[in-house]
């Protein structure tokens, strides 16, 4: 009987493992979509990255199986999906200049080092700066819309590692 608890405990213990993968996967192929042109397609799985996102930790928190490997392995996920995918998606739209090459670089600079300063000394109840879903859904909305702005961008990028407070849903 042991044996059917134990298999049953590493197979929760991969569910979670598992949407983030979906998470990573998204994010991989919107940067594929993008580089073949397919921009609302590259922005459209900015937003299903997100859904496995959300969904991620609330399975692990559920299953009881939260792991250190899956908070690194969700804020690597993260990078892609949300920090450098819809930072893409920004510059193939976005009209070359120094503000959208700064923006373009920046963004996913401080997507990063918002995850890593999370991973280091998380919060309870709140996040400290803007979580990089946040920051990356309104950079692929505005690319689904075939709209880019790099003060936008650079403003979410600076949110993303300021003192505010967001409250975690």
């Amino acid at each position: 009987m042991s044996g059917g608890i134990n298999l049953f405990s590493q197979v929760a213990k991969a569910v979670p493992n598992l949407f983030t993968m979906g998470n990573l996967l998204c994010g991989v192929l919107s940067i594929t979509c993008n580089m073949s042109g397919f921009l609302h397609v590259a922005s459209i799985l900015i937003f299903l990255s997100a859904i496995f996102d959300l969904l991620d930790g609330r399975i692990a928190r559920g299953l009881k199986v939260n792991s250190e490997l899956g908070v690194q392995l969700d804020s690597l996920a993260d990078i892609v999906s949300f920090g450098v995918a819809p930072a893409l998606l920004f510059h193939t739209i976005a009209t070359p200049s120094i503000s959208t090459s700064l923006a373009f670089i920046l963004f996913p600079i401080m997507g990063a080092l918002r995850l890593a300063k999370f991973n280091v000394k998380p919060t309870i109840g709140y996040f400290r700066g803007l979580p990089i879903p946040a920051a990356g859904l309104p950079l692929a909305a505005m690319g689904f819309f075939s709209y880019s702005n790099a003060w936008i961008t650079l403003t979410l990028a600076v949110l993303m590692v300021s003192p505010i407070k967001v409250k975690k849903l």
